[in-house]
């Protein structure tokens, strides 16, 4: 089974836990998959905007996220398969 994989924006939501529709969707991927998957640059990603606002906890709580998690390096491959996942999970904002 292909692993689901998560975009920065996606995660950023999941773990923030504010928006239903982005929770519901991600529920309804566990079940699917078992555990979300992220690329090296989400991470990057994640991590540099914690930084910027000296985050240290999060910062701190998301790398032990990361040790039991697998984060693919960047492909070609990821790069596509992130870009077609995006409009499944983008949610509007008002």
């Amino acid at each position: 089974m292909e692993p689901a994989l998560l975009d920065t924006d996606t995660l950023s939501e999941i773990m923030q836990g504010v928006d239903p529709q982005v929770q519901d969707n991600a529920r309804r991927s566990l079940t699917v998959f078992r555990h979300f998957t992220f690329s090296i640059m989400t991470r990057y990603e994640m991590v540099r905007g914690w930084k910027a606002r000296r985050a240290t906890r999060q910062i701190a709580r998301f790398a032990q996220r990361c040790q039991r998690r697998q984060v693919l390096p960047l492909t070609d491959d990821i790069i596509v398969q992130a870009a077609e996942l995006y409009p499944t999970f983008r949610t509007t904002r008002v």
